[in-house]
């Protein structure tokens, strides 16, 4: 690479303009629904796996407390989510997905999958920026290690 200190020429800035350009095309879709994309990987996260607590959430959305809790009580006062603080040991509180969250999964997964589409990402290469992305992430991660 003839000119490595340029913008253009940092792997860096061109995840980071694709990852903004991706918050804008979400945000986007999600809007009418009253939801922000952070909010939305929330949602994908308990229609995994419904009911863990805010430490497991926190880890599998790679996010600290500090930022997850408020999120997590606008939605709840928007009736996507509730809280449940355990029985047996009140320092785990669990999160649930609302009827809200249940009924309006379909409706939100084919506004999302119309947008993708509109980008003209073909399935194959889908799969290849996919896997791309994650061998990169892990490379990345390893290094920090």
């Amino acid at each position: 690479m003839d000119d490595f200190m340029t913008l253009k020429n940092h792997l860096c800035f061109a995840v980071y303009e694709t990852a903004s350009e991706f918050n804008k095309l979400y945000s986007s879709v999600l809007q009418p629904f009253g939801l922000t994309y952070p909010q939305y990987l929330v949602l994908l996260a308990l229609w995994e796996e419904d009911g863990v607590t805010l430490k497991e959430l926190g880890a599998k959305l790679n996010l600290g407390t500090g930022t997850l809790t408020p999120m997590i009580s606008r939605m709840e006062a928007n009736n996507w989510l509730k809280k449940e603080r355990s029985k047996e040991d009140e320092r785990k509180v669990f999160i649930f997905l609302q009827e809200k969250a249940l009924s309006e999964k379909i409706t939100i997964a084919s506004r999302v999958a119309e947008v993708i589409q509109s980008c003209r990402i073909e399935l194959e290469e889908y799969e290849q920026l996919m896997k791309q992305l994650n061998t990169l992430q892990k490379k990345v991660r390893e290094r920090m290690i």
